[in-house]
């Protein structure tokens, strides 16, 4: 292993926990799935449960398991879906809050990991950093997988575009 490689497996697992940490607690212990689940929601709503599950990695029994403490939680709702064997889930009110607090506490926790770089590091930084994550994934549901706690708004600010442009919602995504 380089030291390069030792140097970003370290940053990336100190950065993990800092995110693991930098849950924005509101009153309702909730799981890192649980908090990818909103985040991901928030951003793409009202979608099956199903779906939700593939995105966060989750067996059929583990994400029914995950939207019942979200619905026990008032955090979503769960809707007829297209069939009598699925449901879609959306967001509450409560929810849209706690996602939002969500996004607020993780990006402290990156400001503050970056907050030693100069606007030049920074600027050099980002750009190096968009083509380490736009390699990561080449189809859609890797790329939800990786962007599962992404903030989009930031992350096309300034009028740049997400590096996996593959995570806005094609026409027609309804599963």
């Amino acid at each position: 292993m380089s030291r390069l490689e030792n140097l970003l497996g370290a940053q990336a697992l100190a950065v993990t926990d800092r995110l693991l940490a930098a849950d924005g607690d509101e009153g309702v212990d909730l799981s890192a799935s649980g908090r990818a689940a909103l985040v991901t929601l928030l951003a793409h709503p009202d979608h099956a449960v199903s779906w939700l599950g593939g995105v966060l990695g989750l067996s059929s029994s583990g994400v029914t398991r995950l939207v019942d403490r979200l619905v026990a939680a008032d955090l979503v709702t769960r809707t007829a879906g297209a069939d009598a064997r699925s449901r879609r889930i959306r967001l509450t009110e409560k929810g849209i809050g706690r996602a939002e607090v969500i996004l607020r506490a993780r990006r402290a926790a990156i400001a503050d990991v970056l907050g030693s770089f100069s606007d030049r590091d920074r600027g050099e930084f980002e750009r190096l950093l968009g083509q380490l994550v736009g390699a990561l994934a080449e189809t859609r549901m890797p790329a939800l997988q990786v962007c599962r706690l992404c903030d989009r708004s930031a992350c096309a600010s300034g009028g740049a575009e997400c590096p996996l442009a593959h995570t806005v919602p094609a026409e027609g995504d309804d599963d």
